[in-house]
């Protein structure tokens, strides 16, 4: 905790310098609160004052309502006070016309510094995520419950002039067999390992009825042939989906529901299918096209710049899709229907409340989740845009919003002209707008992790897990590294300086590195001067400290290990060529010192 603390007021220092202020009188507040509350005043007191500041930004002033918990002289917080008389004035609270973005991007990074370190919640704050979850599924069973048939029939409209195209040929795919499954990375419900993923698979009446067992688990019919267990599971005794906590932020954690492998398997097949055809159409990709955050930072930094447009976030996005209206989106389209419904997981197991028959299309977790939102939240957002528009969408209208609207997941971009329709629109669908990260008023500006004010990148630099004390902390060193390497680049050199100091305690070798090398070292504008030459290639070697990981044992044979190559995407080989033998996700990661290139060996191989 004093590590934290101290390094807390060696970013407040080096801020300092940069907007000229003295700063010690907040790193006295930092050090008395952090002894009385612990680490909750760095990871949930601070990111509160922080969120307070930016809704002032967007409202262009200081509510008397904001910075609860913080003294305050005449119209602004004591703490913090040198950087924010930078930016609003003491006696009225109002945003000066000129502010300081210097002094912005700083109360923006002291504020967020600490906001999304993974720490465990405590076990009151778990259950009572649990008992959000269930709350979420009620909400949910209530507002579907609310929809007109008329907002249901304007919503099936608009969601077939978006994606008719994606969905017809879609549908025409799924009923010609052309869909090819694949296995996700991550953890299942039964808890098998990678490998057994492929020879171990259950699988259900419902996928039976559109992706025959046969066809979609075995190398060929013969193998199928003698496989012994013909029997599929029946809808009532399906596997539920486990949902979990993962760490998030000490204040909440991420609530995720992990799959049955078989739904995931298929589930995995429709999205890549789906994801191949938003590709392919350039404005249907420019609207919410999966592959980057990059077109939402983008947009963002322009509605800060000119006000034209706003970002909306939602709360809880994946939990308040309706499976209502998904269905209801993919009607017209019965393969595609049916390929949705039987991917999809009817149950779930949460922990303090048992099984539940779920009103959500499916939690985050599913791999058409993200998808699925994208679809709905897209539709929604149009069907607000026609209400304001006041005449019917055409195709060659929406194609007229191409680059004003962007859906990445729960991060939404409108037009300012039409925030207030998509409001009203996604919460007369059950939805919640998160109005403490939706901005539209002033120049800040929030999506997909880019923050901006008045064109400018104000992204705060975070610290995501605790300082190391020892070589065994793998994940801490990891982390620190590239957060030293982060703030070096931000210019911040009393903060890289006590990294720094602590890396060298618990690193043989931390040696200056290039921006590309897998050495855990450091970046610098100096020339990179090598230890050694050597290799096959008499190439300039640095000593230094790799990650070295170790997989689990997961043998594989027969039926399964042909179905994994047949599964394979793309015509390199595997990257591992024991991948029979070991799969999965690490068990362990060690930290070894190596001799490694300056040069990347493909470079020297071109000359």
């Amino acid at each position: 905790m004093k590590s934290l603390t101290v390094f807390s007021h060696l970013i407040l220092q080096d801020l300092g310098n940069r907007c000229h202020i003295s700063t010690s009188r907040d790193e006295e507040t930092i050090t008395a609160r952090v002894e009385h509350e612990g680490l909750s005043f760095l990871a949930i007191t601070l990111p509160s004052f922080g969120k307070d500041f930016q809704k002032s930004l967007d409202l262009g002033f200081v509510a008397h309502t904001s910075f609860g918990g913080f003294r305050r002289w005449r119209g602004l917080p004591r703490f913090l006070g040198g950087f924010l008389e930078l930016v609003f004035d003491r006696e009225t609270g109002r945003l000066l016309d000129d502010p300081s973005i210097d002094a912005i991007f700083a109360v923006h990074q002291v504020t967020l510094l600490y906001g999304k370190i993974l720490e465990p919640c405590s076990d009151a704050r778990l259950a009572k995520a649990m008992d959000g979850y269930i709350q979420c599924e009620n909400e949910l069973r209530s507002s579907d419950s609310n929809l007109s048939s008329s907002l249901m029939d304007d919503f099936r409209r608009i969601s077939s002039l978006l994606f008719k195209g994606m969905f017809s040929e879609l549908d025409r795919m799924i009923w010609l067999g052309e869909l090819i499954p694949k296995h996700g990375p991550g953890t299942t419900a039964e808890k098998l390992s990678a490998n057994s993923k492929y020879s171990d698979m259950e699988w259900t009446d419902r996928l039976e009825g559109l992706f025959p067992f046969g066809e979609n688990a075995f190398p060929n019919v013969g193998w199928y042939k003698s496989y012994q267990h013909s029997q599929h599971i029946e809808p009532g005794s399906e596997l539920p989906v486990r949902v979990v906590a993962v760490p998030k932020t000490l204040k909440t954690p991420r609530i995720i529901a992990i799959e049955p492998t078989h739904m995931q398997y298929m589930q995995q097949a429709v999205l890549e299918a789906m994801k191949e055809l938003v590709l392919r159409d350039d404005n249907l990709n420019a609207i919410l096209g999966d592959s980057s955050q990059e077109p939402n930072r983008l947009l963002a930094r322009r509605g800060s710049q000119d006000g034209s447009l706003a970002t909306l976030d939602l709360s809880e996005a994946s939990d308040r899709v309706s499976n209502q209206l998904v269905r209801n989106m993919l009607h017209n389209w019965p393969h595609l229907h049916e390929a949705f419904d039987a991917t999809r997981s009817r149950t779930a197991d949460v922990p303090g409340h048992g099984v539940i028959r779920l009103a959500k299309f499916a939690s985050m977790g599913s791999a058409l989740c993200f998808m699925a939102e994208g679809l709905v939240f897209s539709t929604i957002v149009f069907l607000a845009i026609e209400k304001v528009l006041k005449r019917r969408l055409t195709t060659n209208t929406i194609n007229s919003f191409v680059g004003r609207v962007r859906v990445y997941g729960d991060d939404i971009i409108v037009p300012v002209e039409m925030v207030e329709s998509v409001i009203e629109h996604l919460e007369a669908f059950g939805l919640k707008v998160n109005s403490g990260k939706s901005f539209w008023n002033g120049k800040f500006r929030e999506s997909c992790g880019g923050d901006y004010y008045d064109g400018r990148m104000i992204t705060p630099v975070r610290v995501r897990r605790n300082f190391p004390s020892s070589r065994k902390h793998v994940d801490e060193i990891i982390s620190t590294v590239s957060l030293r390497n982060l703030l070096f680049e931000a210019g911040y050199e009393r903060s890289v300086q006590y990294l720094d100091d602590i890396l060298v305690k618990v690193l043989p070798h931390f040696p200056e590195i290039p921006r590309n090398s897998p050495v855990l070292g450091r970046w610098s504008h100096n020339p990179i001067w090598a230890d050694s030459i050597g290799g096959p290639y008499q190439l300039p070697l640095i000593k230094g400290c790799v990650v070295s990981h170790r997989l689990p044992s997961d043998r594989l044979e027969g039926s399964g290990a042909l179905m994994k190559w047949f599964l394979k995407r793309g015509d390199l080989p595997f990257a591992d060529k024991n991948h029979l033998q070991r799969a999965g996700r690490p068990v362990s990661a060690d930290i070894k010192t190596r001799w490694v290139s300056i040069i990347e060996i493909e470079t020297v191989k071109k000359f």
